[in-house]
C-alpha cells in the first residue's frame, strides 16, 4: 500500500492494519496464509483530504514511490500530535521524518525532493531554473490562491466579476509561463515531467472548479487558455496524481457546511 490512511487518535484496528502484511503460500497441497508484522514507515504526513497544501505533499511523496502514513485531521479540532509538530502556526500539512517535524507545503516539497534523490526531480538543478521556480510557486501562494480564496467568498455580481478578472489575469500570465517552459513539446511546468510549479499550481485545481460553479463562470478556457487547460488534463490524469486531489463533488460537499481555509 502506497499511502494507507490512518484516522487518529484512536487508530485502533486500522493502525495494526498498516503495519501486517498477508502473503499466501503457494504451496498446492497445503496452502496458508503467512501474517508477517512489517515496521512502520518512517514518514507521516499529517493533513485532510480537501487541503491543496496537503494534496502538494502527497504528491510529491507519490512522485518518489514514499510510503508514508496519512494522519488526518478533524475538521475543527487540532490534535495534540498537530500542535506538538507545529507550535508556531498549528496548521497543516506537516511531515514528520524519523520523528523531526516540517513544515509548510512548498518546504515540504523541496525537503522530499532533496532527501529522497531515487526518480525524477522535482526543483530543477540548474540554479537560475531553481530559481524562476521558487519564483513562480510563491507568485501562487501570494497572489493566485488569495484571489481564488476571494473569489468562492464573493458576493454579488460586482464583487464576483471584480475577484473572477483578477483571477484570469493570473491564469493568462501563468498561460505564457507554461508556453515558454513547454516549448519543445514539453507538457509541464517542470518540462516532460511535473516539477514544483505543477505541483504548486496543480493543487488548486480542484477548488478551481468549485469557484466555478459557485460563481458560474469558466476561468480556465479552452479557447483564451488552451495550454493550461491541456496541462489541467495531463496534471490530473498522472498517477501520482489520481486519486490525491478529491473530486468537485466532494468538495461542494465539503464547502457547504464552512468555509474551508485552504
Amino acid at each position: 500500500m502506497r499511502h494507507p490512511v490512518v484516522d487518529h487518535p484512536g487508530l485502533g484496528l486500522q493502525f495494526l492494519a498498516t503495519r501486517l502484511k498477508v502473503f499466501l503460500n503457494p504451496n498446492q497441497k497445503n496452502p496458508s496464509f503467512i501474517i508477517v508484522l512489517l515496521p512502520m514507515a518512517s514518514v507521516k504526513l499529517i493533513g485532510g483530504r480537501p487541503s491543496p497544501f496537503v494534496n502538494r505533499v502527497q504528491i510529491a511523496l507519490n512522485l518518489k514511490s514514499i510510503d508514508y502514513e496519512f494522519l488526518q485531521e478533524k475538521f475543527g479540532s487540532k490534535s495534540e500530535l498537530l500542535l506538538k509538530s507545529n507550535p508556531i502556526h498549528k496548521k497543516i500539512p506537516v511531515l514528520i521524518h524519523e520523528d523531526k517535524p516540517i513544515c509548510e507545503s512548498l518546504i515540504i516539497v523541496q525537503y522530499i525532493d532533496e532527501t529522497w534523490t531515487s526518480g525524477s526531480s522535482i526543483l530543477p538543478s540548474d540554479p537560475y531554473d531553481r530559481a524562476t521556480a521558487q519564483f513562480w510557486a510563491a507568485y501562487i501562494d501570494e497572489k493566485c490562491i488569495p484571489n481564488l480564496r476571494a473569489l468562492r467568498a464573493a458576493k454579488g455580481e460586482e464583487e464576483k466579476s471584480e475577484a473572477s478578472n483578477r483571477l484570469f489575469e493570473m491564469l493568462i500570465l501563468l498561460e505564457e509561463v507554461l508556453v515558454k517552459c513547454s516549448e519543445g513539446g514539453k507538457g509541464f511546468f517542470g518540462g516532460d515531467k511535473i516539477g514544483y510549479v505543477d505541483i504548486a499550481l496543480g493543487c488548486s485545481l480542484g477548488w478551481l472548479k468549485v469557484a466555478e460553479k459557485l460563481v458560474g463562470v469558466k476561468l480556465l478556457d479552452a479557447e483564451k487558455t488552451p495550454e493550461l487547460v491541456g496541462w489541467a488534463e495531463r496534471f490530473c490524469a498522472d498517477d501520482a496524481v489520481k486519486g490525491v486531489i478529491p473530486e468537485t463533488e466532494e468538495l461542494l460537499e465539503f464547502s457547504k457546511n464552512f468555509i474551508p481555509k485552504v
